[in-house]
């Protein structure tokens, strides 16, 4: 039965490779996509339940035990993590039906949708750093290809700007990787964690975490973010919606699963750095939101100032800051991927991604008005939404550990994004348009419906916070105590 742990890889694998065959049948493509994506929710559920019930499930490849083969691991922050791709991805596909045009899905874009994701989701399960470099560059192989995909000058320019930035930083993670391996004969996540709380945190293991600190921060957009917005962007709403919401979140959880489970030892070094890119991160990226007036940047910004957020729960690491940092991990990925999609139709309504040049969305489009607002709040954490828990959790964390700069900063963040928001809401929706202009208005409402469940997620994880603790709190405890993994991979 742990087979079902490699299932929401190969599912997305194997429904990209037959998707390449029927790149002429549009609508084959798009029913088997969107059949593919729920079915990989309805797994990541089941895997759910299994670690909920039977705790955490390890799949050994060709039967080879750790630390000598590939490991899957499942435990309930890679789940919850998996669960949220997979809905944020169904529907982002659903939307593409009308949101990309057919050149574009002609073009292999389900494919490509489905290696990222099937990157992702290895990313998340995988048991040991080489395989994680190697889901790493399956879904950013995949990213490559989209955000190129149409092949406007945009796109062109801001395509230099991503794969410069990332193959520079998978070079360092290469290297990271090779003298990890060196230094400690081994790149089983479990293992690095035995061997390296064994012979103790050396000034050599801890520039190799310095390294990888780099590496894990330039994919996740913390501090050093200057690519992101543009890149993010450049490509249509759809394709936009998912790098806001899973890959910045990948690099995240490398840094988290890497800094509780591997180098937890010099937390003093390496954890303070994480907290001053952190408080460096929500002040460069929450005013960087302000300053904008392009609906697609201010977006961006949000996306790097969430993240700077997360890794100050990761500086304290204390069990409520850490619970916050999966409670808000999950629903950042949901919001996230909503407001790119809403933004896409703001655009496409007001023919303009300049929020000075909008204006009277609201007269036409109360419904997709009203969404942006509720998901605007729910950024910022206003109850009952679900932000609100996470961001609770993580500034209350931070306060009971005398880490009063960091809850600061957590504050500052709010005030800084529910201005860029509101402004986006004031400037875009209201009043009389800015200019005049010729608009299909019922076209939209078919994505609006698509974005729908996205909206309701975000209103529920807020409503049945409680409900929810105790599959925050199990991922906490793992992070919190990592003999629990390391006995869960080597079946102690």
């Amino acid at each position: 039965m742990n087979n079902w742990t490699a299932a929401p890889m190969l599912i997305p694998l194997f429904t990209a490779v037959i998707l390449i065959f029927l790149h002429n049948r549009l609508q084959l493509q798009r029913w088997i996509s969107l059949l593919s994506s729920l079915l990989n929710a309805a797994v990541a559920i089941f895997l759910l339940y299994r670690v909920r019930t039977e705790g955490i499930q390890t799949l050994n490849m060709s039967g080879w035990a750790p630390p000598y083969g590939i490991v899957l691991v499942a435990d309930m922050f890679a789940v919850l993590l998996v669960l949220a791709a997979s809905i944020v991805s169904a529907c982002c596909l659903l939307y593409s039906f009308r949101g990309i045009d057919e050149e574009r899905e002609r073009h292999y874009f389900y494919s490509l949708v489905h290696f990222m994701l099937a990157g992702v989701n290895g990313s998340f399960l995988t048991g040991d750093l080489f395989n994680l470099f190697v889901c790493f560059e399956l879904m950013l192989m995949s990213s490559y290809a989209l955000i190129v995909l149409g092949g406007t000058r945009r796109q062109f320019r801001e395509t230099l700007h991503y794969i410069l930035i990332n193959v520079l930083s998978s070079t360092l993670f290469v290297a990271s990787v090779a003298y990890l391996y060196g230094a400690t004969g081994t790149l089983n996540l479990a293992h690095l964690s035995l061997r390296i709380a064994e012979s103790g945190q050396s000034g050599p293991i801890t520039v190799v975490a310095a390294m990888l600190l780099v590496v894990f921060s330039v994919k996740a957009g913390l501090f050093l973010f200057f690519w992101l917005p543009g890149s993010y962007g450049a490509p249509p709403a759809a394709i936009s919606a998912l790098f806001g919401a899973l890959l910045t979140k990948v690099g995240m959880y490398a840094l988290i699963r890497s800094f509780t489970l591997i180098f937890y030892h010099e937390t003093a070094v390496t954890h303070t750095l994480i907290g001053i890119m952190g408080i460096a991160t929500i002040v460069l990226g929450g005013f960087g939101a302000v300053s904008q007036t392009n609906v697609n940047r201010i977006l961006g910004y949000n996306v790097i100032a969430s993240i700077g957020f997360v890794s100050l729960a990761l500086s304290v690491s204390n069990e409520d800051t850490l619970k916050g940092a999966v409670f808000y991990l999950v629903h950042d990925m949901i919001v996230k991927a909503l407001l790119f999609l809403l933004a896409g139709i703001l655009v496409a309504e007001t023919g303009t991604e300049r929020i000075n040049k909008m204006g009277g969305v609201l007269d036409h489009s109360p419904l997709l008005s009203w969404m942006f607002l509720i998901a605007s709040l729910a950024v910022v954490g206003i109850p009952p939404l679900g932000g609100f828990p996470g961001k609770l959790l993580i500034i209350q964390g931070s306060l009971e550990s005398g880490e009063y700069m960091i809850a600061a900063a957590g504050v500052l963040l709010s005030l800084l994004l529910l201005y860029s928001l509101i402004k986006i809401f004031i400037l875009g929706f209201w009043g009389k348009p800015r200019k005049p202009r010729e608009t299909n208005w019922k076209q939209h409402p078919k994505l609006l419906w698509s974005s729908a469940p996205l909206l309701l997620l975000i209103v529920l994880l807020g409503v049945f916070a409680e409900p929810a603790m105790p599959y925050v709190s199990r991922a906490a405890d793992i992070l919190s105590d990592p003999s629990i993994y390391i006995q869960a991979v080597f079946k102690e």
